[in-house]
């Protein structure tokens, strides 16, 4: 059970890696293979456009069976996919919401990477970026 759910952990980390890194990279891919010119067009900024949200909406899917197939394996109840606004008013606040405390392991992996894309872009635009940001133009020019 403890190599499934290191597999698991694994695979998930590769799914949401994937989302910010490799799907942009197999869409701009496929955008300059699919035109066949040097000089950037419409069509393939519509190539890489369509491209790009057909892997981002498979990824999400597999990473949401993922995290479906982990809870199942963790034993976590199936949550209910139902609105807030959707229950009752004279219901009680826990009523019709399926809901868990805290978050699981594959979660976390997803949240931690989100910290990781956001933080290496944000030094990547302050210090790396070819044209810096004006408020830095004063520091380093």
């Amino acid at each position: 059970m403890a190599l499934k759910r290191a597999a698991m952990a694994g695979v998930t980390a590769l799914v949401t890696v994937n989302i910010w890194t490799g799907c942009p990279l197999l869409a701009l891919w496929v955008g300059s293979r699919a035109v066949g010119t040097n000089d950037l067009s419409m069509a393939a900024v519509l190539v890489v456009l369509v491209v790009l949200g057909a892997l981002e909406f498979a990824t999400t899917l597999v990473l949401a069976w993922l995290t479906n197939t982990y809870d199942e394996m963790i034993g976590l109840p199936r949550m209910e996919p139902r609105a807030t606004w959707t229950r009752r008013l004279c219901a009680p606040e826990s009523a019709g919401l399926n809901r868990r405390l805290g978050i699981s392991s594959l979660e976390g992996i997803v949240v931690i990477n989100v910290y990781v894309a956001v933080v290496t872009l944000i030094v990547w635009y302050l210090f790396f970026a070819p044209h810096p940001a004006p408020l830095l133009c004063a520091i380093h020019c």
